[in-house]
């Protein structure tokens, strides 16, 4: 490439940094890689992986960041506090995440007019089995992912971590496309280990407990009015609400439409309700003294 080529490819970057967390993901990694090059820098932040996804990844010119991972936010919060990045802005996403060619032209005209806020949310358009799920309470479905270096950081807590924010935050129209190609097995197991995670944070909710990650120290940073919401709702819930799962699935079957995705709506809501039934049945569990659950999780239950 010419040094005239290369001075507009890099002028036509925006002034971001893209951080992809990983492991094994070889199924994703190379297009999710591919719809992030209009960032001034990729960064590859792995933590262990066995399979292709580094030999992908290096072959895709990215920056590889290695890092044990502990837990996800505290894991997160580590990049954002240690990485020195080449720029001040930074998006994070996912590896079964993909930035539409809509969204792309969006980042563009925000860079160009100059962003009014310090964090950004985006839209999370969740595709199941190949499908849109538009209805199920699945969309828009807000995760906070642009924001200036300092801006913003993760909550400390061990699954389903949000950011926490300083100054203005503002909202794309533009939604990312997420749909892992891992397959039924892997979400499975997936939401298998995160229901654990979730019924410790029940646990520590309800008994009061400490938050014993590394990245609790939530000074100067604060939740969104959304965040806020579901936050209370989830403790609400948590707390008074009997037959959950069941709850969960005609919310999510009826009230909120799944029925009209057919058979596929059918088995989102079920799996869902299923997930809710696991945690409801491992908080039980880790309420019994010397529990297996409670012996594995005891560093964040205070047993130990």
């Amino acid at each position: 490439m010419s040094q005239s080529a290369q001075a507009h490819k890099a002028s036509s970057m925006l002034p971001v940094t893209l951080i992809i967390p990983t492991k094994n993901e070889e199924r994703n990694i190379r297009d999710c890689m591919e719809c992030g090059g209009i960032f001034h820098q990729i960064i590859v932040y792995d933590s262990g992986s066995l399979d292709r996804t580094l030999e992908i990844a290096k072959e895709s010119g990215a920056r590889i960041v290695h890092h044990d991972f502990d837990d996800f936010s505290s894991h997160k919060n580590w990049a954002i506090d240690n990485i020195k990045f080449e720029t001040e802005w930074i998006f994070i996403l996912d590896a079964d995440e993909r930035i539409t060619a809509e969204l792309q032209n969006e980042l563009r005209a925000l860079f160009e007019a100059g962003p009014e806020a310090d964090s950004y949310y985006v839209a999370r358009r969740n595709i199941f089995k190949g499908k849109w799920l538009k209805y199920c309470g699945m969309y828009p479905d807000w995760q906070l992912r642009l924001f200036r270096s300092g801006a913003a950081r993760y909550e400390g807590r061990l699954v389903h971590e949000h950011m926490l924010t300083k100054g203005p935050v503002g909202y794309l129209t533009h939604p990312l496309r997420h749909e892992d190609f891992k397959g039924i097995e892997r979400y499975i197991e997936r939401h298998n280990h995160y229901s654990s995670l979730e019924a410790v944070e029940r646990y520590r909710l309800l008994k009061g407990k400490h938050l014993a990650t590394k990245s609790a120290d939530q000074g100067g940073y604060f939740p969104s009015a959304l965040l806020s919401r579901r936050r209370r709702l989830k403790q609400w819930s948590y707390k008074y609400v009997p037959f959950r799962p069941f709850l969960v699935f005609i919310y999510m079957y009826l009230i909120k439409l799944g029925f009209l995705h057919g058979r596929m709506g059918l088995q989102y809501c079920f799996l869902r309700s299923f997930y809710e039934f696991q945690i409801d049945l491992k908080f039980e569990e880790l309420l019994e003294k010397n529990s297996a659950l409670g012996q594995k999780y005891a560093q964040y239950i205070g047993e130990e």
